[in-house]
């Protein structure tokens, strides 16, 4: 969660939204790394968990990514949540809930609300959520002033 929060406070010094993802194999290796950058790039779907996906998926050359893990310092959205799913990692980690676009918990619970879908992975959050909540609480108070 250490490397998220590194990509996080990346994209914050980039004056994007500050969430960073990392993507991790089943040994625990570091496949890629990614910050927010839906306005550096022009692309709504620059999110951090889709640019780790995107990079990782050219390193194993597979669009599939079974046994990885991906952290990120906020819950992800319901693009990130179906990128997931067709990507078949295997666990997700998040430091921070996303009260207004969460898909996993917060606004959808994405496996209890479309229990169809055809692959599952487990979750855990919590880790560093308070240190990811204030980097995005100090990003949005700059942005108000």
């Amino acid at each position: 969660m250490e490397l998220a929060l590194e990509q996080a406070r990346l994209a914050y010094q980039e004056d994007e939204v500050p969430v960073g993802a990392v993507l991790v194999d089943a040994r625990g290796s570091l496949l890629a790394a990614a910050h927010n950058q839906p306005l550096g790039l022009n692309d709504p779907s620059a999110h951090a968990e889709i640019l780790a996906l995107r990079r990782a998926g050219l390193i194993k050359k597979n669009y599939r990514l079974p046994g990885a893990v991906l952290v990120t310092t906020l819950e992800p959205c319901l693009m990130c949540a179906g990128a997931l799913i067709q990507a078949r990692i295997s666990g997700l980690i998040f430091a921070a809930r996303d009260a207004k676009a969460g898909a996993i918990v917060s606004r959808l619970g994405i496996f209890d609300d479309y229990p169809w879908l055809n692959h599952r992975f487990w979750i855990e959050e919590g880790i560093l959520g308070e240190e990811s909540r204030e980097l995005l609480r100090q990003f949005f108070a700059a942005k108000r002033k």
